[in-house]
């Protein structure tokens, strides 16, 4: 799944085209190397986004199409 749906699907960033801006400024690394939002994520990567100052780090657990809202924290993992 391309990185910036998975971002969306997940709920760690609210909006599609926002994740999108997040990971052409460089801000979304996938296991520790800068990463288009094409780029397809798998279970098992570790994802690193910068928040401002604070830095969010991920593993993915499962990757999903569609999802309801209360088990989207389950895709992932925080680190």
């Amino acid at each position: 799944m391309r990185l910036d749906k998975y971002l969306k699907v997940s709920r760690i960033i609210k909006r599609r085209t926002v994740a999108n801006e997040a990971c052409d400024a460089g801000r979304v690394l996938v296991n520790d190397k800068p990463a288009k939002a094409s780029t397809n994520v798998k279970a098992g990567d570790i994802l690193t986004i910068q928040f401002g100052n604070k830095d969010v780090r991920v593993e993915i657990l499962d990757v999903q199409e569609t999802v309801k809202k209360d088990d989207a924290k389950e895709l992932f993992r925080y680190i």
